[in-house]
């Protein structure tokens, strides 16, 4: 396991929810809602957040559909994600798939006997707690780090044939 402060953000159409762990990795916390605005703003301070707690990466949820496919919500993450990478080169990101937290998110806060009313201004942090916790515990148990590097390059395809075969 990497050793370093991570960010976790959960991009929707409304507001962006940020989280962060500690240096070690461990935890995942709760940092702040941000309001998504046209003069990207919102990107500028999670750059800035970024910078003071000297991330290693930050998270990007990627909310695919159940059957995998992106659709209007991932692109629009993958270009929010894009643009913090052009703010902050030296940050690398992440896309981790995210189906499904916005729900657990949703159930985590009932289960704690927060109303809707008032859980929408946590429930976009508790989406990103979420993103952020199960990249890192997937990074725990793998020992890689979880998703898709933001500009990487694609894996290669195996080749199915056998030495033997190229005979």
């Amino acid at each position: 396991m990497r050793s370093g402060v991570r960010l976790g953000v959960d991009v929707g159409s409304v507001r962006v929810g940020l989280a962060a762990c500690d240096p070690d990795g461990l935890i995942a916390t709760p940092v702040a809602t941000l309001t998504r605005a046209a003069d990207d703003s919102d990107i500028r301070q999670v750059v800035q957040e970024a910078a003071e707690r000297e991330a290693i990466e930050v998270v990007v949820g990627l909310p695919l559909s159940l059957d995998g496919h992106e659709h209007a919500a991932a692109q629009a993450a993958r270009r929010w994600a894009g643009e913090f990478a052009k703010q902050s080169p030296a940050v690398p990101v992440r896309l981790v798939d995210e189906r499904m937290t916005t729900v657990d998110a949703h159930r985590a806060m009932r289960e704690a006997g927060v109303s809707s009313k008032r859980s929408r201004a946590h429930i976009d942090q508790q989406a990103a707690v979420l993103i952020l916790q199960v990249a890192l515990d997937s990074e725990r148990v793998s020992g890689n780090p979880a998703g898709v590097l933001l500009g990487g390059r694609k894996p290669r395809r195996k080749n199915n044939r056998s030495v033997e075969g190229l005979r």
